[in-house]
């Protein structure tokens, strides 16, 4: 007797052969599929096929909201898409809150069923769980009741953890092409932000960079004054989010407790805040009057103990900031905060290096008094002794008397006061002290540092072999040398080199002590080279200099018992030589 066919052919358990094949089908995507939108798309495609379906929903869970969400459908109308399914609410609801599976013989006939496709007769609703959390909720449907069978729900449990499977390898390899990606940026980012010594245009460039790396609306920096405890909008990207004065250096700081920011200088903890729309936040001077923000994440700028500031991330719909963005946004901030505390430090230098600038234009103003009152003494001790000579005897009744009296009297009081000028500029031998030529250099280099990296001058140092150590006045001597290292930047307007050498000529009495300093400029104009150390005499070419500094270097070498000289120049740079006697 023949074995009798069964009437429905889905009674029909399907082979392994043929859910191999979907599972390879499913599997196979993680090679060639990197979106996981069309990878679930096209594994509820897959399952319907194998199941035979007429229709097929693939519902996501909104990590923002926690709302499932119809993401993907098969023979739906499309107006379907992003359809809200209230957790509990219809077949699909009522899995997803029980995350169990469901066969329904006849959907007609479960009271649980919300009917959306009239023609729906029969269905399989399961759960996609991956790592144990709800991510989604599958609904296989046919038009026939009773087409499905107990082994149909066996097989789409199978296929479904293969599912779960490929979307979770497929979400960790997106999640490390993005983790990978924002490395790569947090790292230019770093260098960037290291280069910039503008407080300002540095917390402008941390809002912009943050906008790309957390895909946000509005990003703000709010800088915090413990000491009055508030908060001033020093940066907003986009800037027009705020009032244009709101961000000016001249607007009123915020109270702490006048800002939202203010909770994480408090608490000095990344804070996050929803819903932005309600009555709570109306009153709050940092949030800006834009009804599509919905969300905020506050990271405190830390620097030690100090809380220095607050990174605000706002987004235009609700979200729920994850643990990884959290991570990400910390380290953004980090990275500000070092910047921004560079910044300042190097305005700090600044402010400092101005203030060795104007005490070293009254240092060369005190030794210019010095040089005028030199240069008057010769002349004035011949007018002197010229005068004496005359033998200028008039009676006592004669005007001319009273004249020579009142000349002899004058020139007495500018010998005197020349003498008093002469006095005070000279560094008495009490100022004189042992110091290694080494470290008068390198102090001298450290104050240019920030100079020669803006002329984008390199630096070379190459000091003798022995130890030199000079008796001197080591301000003087920084002087010259600061003078020095200055004309060779100002000879190099486009960058070049500066290397700088010490070495000792000894001698049968006693050892000389030099410092060579070389520049790679045009070298010093022929007309100019043989006048070079007299005063008033400039070589630049904008007229900008007043031609005392290589006079007064040399008066102050000389002083020293040294002197300073050109040993080479050309059109491939200069060599000016300091020396004097080296210490014993």
């Amino acid at each position: 007797m023949d074995k009798e066919e069964p009437s429905n052919p889905s009674a029909i358990p399907p082979s392994s052969d043929e859910i191999a094949a979907t599972l390879y089908r499913i599997s196979a995507l993680i090679g060639r599929v990197t979106d996981t939108h069309r990878a679930s798309h096209e594994i509820l495609r897959a399952i319907a096929e194998h199941l035979g379906c007429d229709a097929a929903i693939l519902a996501l869970v909104d990590p923002d909201t926690g709302i499932l969400r119809v993401e993907h459908f098969i023979n739906y109308p499309a107006d379907l898409a992003g359809a809200d399914i209230p957790s509990g609410v219809g077949l699909t609801g009522w899995v997803a809150l029980h995350r169990t599976p469901l066969l329904v013989p006849d959907v007609q006939h479960d009271p649980r069923d919300i009917p959306v496709r009239p023609q729906t007769r029969a269905a399989i609703v399961h759960p996609l769980e991956i790592d144990g959390h709800l991510h989604g909720v599958f609904s296989f449907e046919k038009d026939q009741p009773d087409a499905f069978h107990h082994h149909d729900l066996e097989a789409t449990s199978t296929l479904v953890a293969e599912a779960a499977h490929t979307l979770r390898e497929l979400w960790r390899h997106r999640h490390l092409q993005r983790q990978a990606s924002q490395f790569e940026i947090l790292s230019n980012i770093a260098q960037e932000l290291s280069s910039k010594l503008e407080a300002d245009e540095l917390l402008r460039a941390v809002t912009r960079h943050t906008l790309r790396l957390a895909d946000c609306a509005l990003a703000t920096i709010q800088l915090h004054t413990p000491a009055t405890r508030t908060l001033h909008l020093s940066a907003a990207h986009p800037a027009d989010a705020f009032p244009a004065t709101s961000t000016s250096p001249q607007s009123p700081p915020w109270p702490l407790e006048e800002t939202l920011a203010g909770s994480a200088v408090t608490t000095r903890k990344q804070l996050e805040f929803t819903n932005l729309g309600q009555p709570d936040f109306a009153d709050l001077h940092d949030i800006p009057r834009l009804p599509a923000l919905q969300s905020v994440l506050l990271t405190p700028l830390i620097d030690g103990d100090h809380v220095i500031g607050v990174l605000s991330v706002f987004t235009d719909h609700p979200h729920r900031f994850s643990n990884d963005e959290r991570r990400l946004l910390r380290a953004l901030a980090n990275i500000a905060s070092v910047a921004l505390q560079n910044a300042r430090l190097y305005q700090r230098v600044f402010q400092t290096e101005e203030t060795l600038r104007q005490n070293e234009r009254l240092t060369t103003l005190g030794l210019l008094a010095a040089e005028i009152a030199h240069e008057t003494r010769n002349p004035l001790t011949v007018i002197r002794l010229l005068f004496g000579a005359l033998n200028l005897e008039f009676p006592p009744d004669d005007p001319r008397r009273n004249d020579v009296e009142v000349i002899r009297e004058k020139l007495d009081q500018l010998e005197s006061f020349v003498s008093r000028v002469l006095s005070v500029a000279k560094a008495p031998e009490s100022m004189h002290t042992r110091v290694a030529l080494d470290d008068i250099i390198r102090e001298t280099c450290q104050l240019l540092r920030l100079k020669l990296k803006q002329a984008h001058i390199h630096l070379h140092y190459q000091p003798s072999p022995t130890p030199l150590a000079v008796d001197c006045n080591k301000g003087q001597i920084q002087q010259v040398l600061l003078n020095l290292l200055l004309n060779a930047i100002n000879a190099m307007p486009e960058g070049g080199h500066i290397s700088i050498s010490t070495s000792a000529i000894h001698s049968s009495d006693d050892t000389t002590a030099c410092i060579d300093i070389t520049d790679t400029g045009p070298g010093i104009p022929e007309q100019y080279r043989d006048r070079i150390f007299d005063s008033f005499l400039s070589a630049r070419a904008d007229h900008s200099g007043t031609g005392l500094g290589l006079s007064i270097s040399r008066r102050i070498m000389r002083n020293h018992h040294g002197d300073i000289q050109i040993v080479a120049t050309g059109p491939k740079g200069t060599t000016m030589r300091i020396s004097m006697p080296a210490a014993h």
